[in-house]
């Protein structure tokens, strides 16, 4: 286990396999991380889905809503950087536009470069990466929509965990 990481930038992302460990990146997007740590703490991601997933590209989850529309209500300023989007990158979803980025984000199962610069990134996975490769996947008809989906368990800033 890593623990020398700071644990106020830290996210412990529980899965029903088991605690994957997240790098928050204030220096590249400081008001989206802001913003992330603060639903964490409301427990706003606590028991949501991961309503798209696609085998081989990414795993997207924060609407609680568990349809794709969904979201906190704020919407966010993109802090779009040259941050790659590489296996273990967390970015935040959004729709058209660049500034509607809200709640969802997603986890890159492999390297997604036509991302880059396009979606704000906020993350990068440190560890248990093998269990997020474990979500269940949706089917590639439905563009990755997923029957009986998987959800996370907990999110937690590592400074607030037990």
């Amino acid at each position: 286990m890593a623990e020398a990481h700071d644990l106020e930038n830290t996210l412990y992302l529980d899965l029903k396999d088991g605690r994957v460990v997240i790098e928050l990146k204030p220096d590249l997007a400081p008001n989206h991380v802001a913003r992330i740590k603060e639903l964490v703490r409301q427990k706003f991601y606590d028991g949501i889905v991961f309503h798209r997933v696609i085998d081989g590209f990414m795993a997207q989850t924060g609407d609680p809503t568990g349809t794709g529309m969904g979201g906190s209500g704020q919407k966010l300023k993109a802090e779009f950087s040259r941050e790659k989007h590489v296996r273990g990158t967390c970015s935040m979803a959004r729709a058209q536009s660049p500034d509607s980025a809200d709640s969802q984000f997603f986890i890159c199962f492999e390297d997604s470069r036509f991302l880059d610069g396009k979606y704000t990134i906020w993350g990068k996975v440190i560890e248990g990466m093998d269990f997020v490769d474990n979500i269940k996947k949706g089917d590639d008809s439905t563009n990755g929509q997923v029957n009986d989906p998987d959800c996370i368990m907990a999110l937690c800033v590592a400074a607030d965990a037990a």
